[in-house]
């Protein structure tokens, strides 16, 4: 396989999740990357499930499972993301600029786990391991459950799974911004 396998695992259209806009679950081969492609006042929250993929764009850095990089796009970047030599997993969270025109930075929390400083009020992610046999209580929000089976929606209350796996969880505010009324 040379090809990414992308699919998307949310993508409202109503606008009800704010500025979420969507997630994909991408599976890159080894050595296989997106291609130099351009973002423009969207944000991208690159959640790396497993594998490692190095961000090309300005100094660059390269993320292995667990950790977690916020590009803010701002008035426009080019730039690529290319896996490792064993390929890469990563759920790839698309949302609106909290502050369009801004400039461009990145930023990887390695490691991650709880609440993420995001600098954004309209916007939370909390993420944490779920180890086989052993209740986890995610908070409110947008759940969603990446293991073995891949990624999806798990049923609410306490999460309980069979094999290792990442709880995710989005809490958005879904009012427009001011700047968009």
């Amino acid at each position: 396989m040379s090809v990414i396998d992308s699919r998307v695992v949310l993508a409202p259209d109503d606008g009800t999740l704010g500025p979420l806009l969507r997630i994909s679950d991408d599976r890159l081969p080894p050595g296989v990357g997106y291609g130099q492609h351009e973002h423009r006042d969207v944000d991208v929250v690159a959640v790396v499930l497993a594998g490692d993929l190095t961000h090309r764009w300005a100094e660059g850095a390269t993320m292995t499972a667990g950790d977690v990089a916020v590009l803010r796009a701002g008035h426009g970047l080019v730039h690529d993301e290319v896996a490792g030599d064993d390929g890469a997993w990563v759920l790839q969270c698309y949302l609106r600029s909290a502050d369009p025109g801004a400039p461009t930075s990145h930023r990887v929390h390695r490691g991650a786990g709880g609440w993420l400083e995001l600098s954004r009020a309209d916007a939370r992610l909390w993420v944490a391991p779920a180890e086989p046999g052993v209740p986890v209580e995610p908070p409110p929000g947008v759940t969603l459950l990446a293991g073995p089976a891949g990624v999806g929606r798990p049923d609410a209350g306490p999460v309980v799974v069979a094999e290792a796996s990442l709880l995710v969880v989005w809490q958005v505010d879904a009012q427009r911004p001011a700047w968009a009324r």
